[in-house]
């Protein structure tokens, strides 16, 4: 039943490629829209780097979120060829009024409706293929240029999942297939080791402290911490890890296996890769500081090749976001987070707290600084609007919980809109509606749970 559903799948990517090829043929320039996190970055990057290579020409656009004001602007806009990535499926009712042809390539949870003949819908749940846990928005992206003899192009799908957390000790469903189809055609390695972040770049400590997935209770997020530790079992902390004798590396292995033995396992690389770039999920990391930036076209430009000057940029962009990111931490500690019944959760008008409420919500749950036994929910203000970000752990979603749909119908309760992955999601309401929108959402994932 698996195959038949992943065959399923490929034959509609496989009908979305043949749509690309078409109107790269005709020499049209193809409209991609994308997401602006390190998956919607991939899943443009992919598309841009297979119309590229085929002597075509594209143009792309990067959001937030796909509102219905963007669906009205890119309706009225005169191309041939539009591809949505990592986003459109909620969309698909208005995207059908499109004269032009349309691919979309999601894996969120899609709304109700079918496709037009115009419009060619690739989204794994269509064929009862999880999507926040077995293909993502790059995958999937990926599926739709395969065939076009792009199997090169497998690990930045893969950096895309790295980045939306569908690693867990190992990948499944699509995301396996993309795996073997990365190591025979791009190069890519797996080897045990040590998961801690930006080895071959950054002093021990920062390494530590920057490493988010899987996270080191005590450690991420705190870097005088990190330094304590380090000074504790006698080992220098202001070289990389590469800088460390065997023995020595074998020790500080084996203490951070105390705090999390997730820390050693697979790690994915590509030896001819800059260093900042050979592990897949500081690829995926450094995406993720360009998308929290706003430099979308940084971002792109990574995924296209370019190095030199924009990877230097992208890594001064990382170095900032971290050092957000540990101020986020902090402030976290510091303030705590709103106890509710069923939910937990925390609210800024910071300008940089803000941006960070989604990973600190995520990274929190995994180290132990939030209960682990509810959702967070992260708020902050967006002028008349409350942006929401919401995690929880795997272990809530099989008792019943489905963030995407629970925030989807309680933001629509208050004239928002929602959606996402059952284990993470997000919305936006009107600022008036914060009290009654968490206490509505407190009740139903109560029901939820029980």
């Amino acid at each position: 039943m698996t195959q038949k559903k992943q065959h399923s799948l490929l034959n509609r990517a496989d009908e979305a490629c043949a749509i690309l090829k078409k109107h790269i043929s005709q020499g049209n320039i193809i409209r991609i829209v994308s997401h602006n996190d390190a998956d919607g970055l991939s899943a443009a990057g992919i598309i841009a780097n297979a119309i590229n290579e085929e002597d075509g020409k594209f143009h792309v656009t990067i959001l937030p979120r796909l509102k219905d004001e963007n669906v009205i602007q890119f309706r009225s806009e005169r191309y041939k060829l539009f591809v949505f990535c990592d986003m459109g499926s909620v969309f698909l009712n208005d995207i059908n009024n499109f004269k032009s042809d349309v691919i979309i390539l999601d894996h969120h949870i899609p709304g109700e409706g079918e496709a037009k003949e115009n419009v060619v819908h690739v989204n794994p749940h269509i064929f009862g293929i999880e999507g926040s846990k077995e293909i993502s928005g790059s995958g999937t992206s990926y599926l739709a240029v395969r065939e076009m003899n792009k199997k090169h192009l497998a690990n930045l799908a893969l950096v895309g999942a790295f980045a939306d957390m569908q690693f867990h000790d190992g990948f499944i469903g699509v995301n396996s297939l993309i795996l073997e189809e990365a190591k025979e055609f791009a190069g890519l390695e797996v080897h045990n080791d040590l998961k801690i972040a930006s080895k071959n770049s950054e002093p021990i400590y920062k390494s530590m402290a920057y490493t988010l997935n899987p996270g080191l209770s005590g450690l991420t997020g705190d870097l005088e911490a990190s330094i304590m530790f380090l000074e504790k079992i006698g080992l220098s902390y202001g070289v990389k890890f590469s800088d460390l004798e065997g023995e020595e590396q074998d020790v500080l292995k084996d203490e951070l296996i105390n705090v999390n033995p997730k820390i050693f396992g697979e790690v994915f690389t590509t030896p001819k890769e800059s260093p900042e770039l050979r592990n897949l999920e500081d690829f995926g990391s450094i995406l993720d500081a360009c998308g929290k930036n706003k430099k979308f076209g940084l971002g792109i430009s990574l995924c296209l090749g370019e190095r030199e000057k924009a990877l230097h940029a992208a890594v001064n962009l990382q170095n900032k976001y971290r050092n957000q990111l540990i101020k986020g931490f902090d402030w976290v500690r510091r303030e705590g987070v709103v106890e509710l019944e069923n939910i937990q959760y925390m609210y800024s008008e910071d300008k940089i707290i803000k941006t960070l409420l989604g990973t600190i919500a995520g990274v929190g749950l995994s180290i132990g600084i939030f209960d682990s036994s509810k959702p967070v929910i992260g708020m902050s203000r967006f002028h008349k609007d409350i942006k929401i970000s919401g995690r929880t752990t795997r272990r809530i979603v099989e008792e019943g919980v489905n963030l995407s749909t629970a925030l989807q119908d309680v933001a629509v309760s208050f004239g928002g809109q929602g959606g996402g992955h059952d284990i993470a999601a997000g919305a936006m309401i009107p600022f008036k509606e914060k009290d009654n929108f968490l206490n509505l959402l407190d009740e139903v994932i109560g029901k939820e749970t029980k």
